[in-house]
This record gives structure tokens, sequence and C-alpha cells, in this order.
């Protein structure tokens, strides 16, 4: 017998449903602080059909669009969990809000990049940003934008590494 589409579910019925281990929705709960399902006796998981929607918004942002769970935390901080909720329902990734717009860059913005090439005692290339490249004129959510892209460029090119070798 099918359950209500309003009634909650135990941890085996919401992995069935997502099609994910157990284990995988206990980890889930450690690193995104909106997963919360009612706790009974004996520490059994009962997972409202809200929490159940979050977690397909969850698993498809993981699982079919690549995003780490960094760059989730970063949705759900930025956009809420309503918002990942509907991408789990529609599978779109359509910001609720307009994403800020950066400025043109200028000759003044450009970062002159003074050396590309390897470092003589590693087999690393290295850039060193040359006195265009500055920071003061953005605002604290252009840096943290910023900062968010290093950390993904930086992500992919470790997963590139350990795929090469």
């Amino acid at each position: 017998m099918d359950k209500s589409p309003d009634a909650f579910r135990t941890i085996s019925e919401a992995a069935e449903e997502l099609d994910l281990p157990q284990h995988v929705l206990r980890f889930w709960e450690t690193r995104f602080t909106q997963i919360k399902p009612l706790k009974r006796g004996g520490g059994r998981r009962y997972y409202r059909p809200d929490d159940v929607q979050l977690l397909k918004g969850i698993r498809h942002l993981l699982y079919d669009q690549g995003f780490t769970i960094k760059g989730v935390q970063r949705i759900l901080k930025e956009q809420g969990a309503k918002h990942v909720v509907a991408i789990g329902e529609t599978g779109s990734i359509r910001p609720i809000a307009p994403q800020p717009q950066f400025e043109p860059a200028t000759d003044e913005d450009a970062v002159d990049f003074v050396d590309i090439a390897s470092d003589v005692s590693s087999d690393e290339p290295r850039l060193v940003a040359g006195p265009a490249a500055r920071t003061e004129g953005l605002s604290a959510r252009q840096k943290e934008e910023l900062s968010a892209v290093l950390d993904m460029l930086a992500s992919c090119k470790q997963a590139l590494d350990k795929a090469r070798g």
C-alpha cells in the first residue's frame, strides 16, 4: 500500500524514493543544516514531505548538475531552501533573484599576468598578477563571488590533476 504524499517517510523510504543509500542521507544531514528530519525514540528519522523535496533538489544539484557540497551550501545560503526544492521539482536552476552584474572592464581594470610560464624550481605553472590586479574598487559581495569562483577553479584543477594521474 502506497503512502499518502503528505505522510512522513522513514529513512529507508526516503532513500528508496531518492535512489540513494541511507548513509548518504545521514551524511547530508551533517553538511546541510536545512535537512532536519523528525527524530523519534531510538533515533529513528522521519522525513517530512518538504524534507524529501529538499533532498531531491540537493540530489539533483550534486549528481545531475555536478555541483560540489560547498556549491550547494552556497546556493542554499544565497537562494534559500525553497529555491533548491523548486530545482528538485522542475530540474531547472534559474535563480529566484537577479544575479548581480559586473561593470564592463576598462583598460585600467585589466589584470596583467606577468608570468604564466613554468617556474624554474617547479613543474607547476604559476600566475603572477601584475600591478593592474587589484580589488580596491570591488564591493564585498563582488570579492566574495570572485573568491567563490577561485575556489571552484581550484576544485576543478584538483579534479583534473587527479584524473590525469
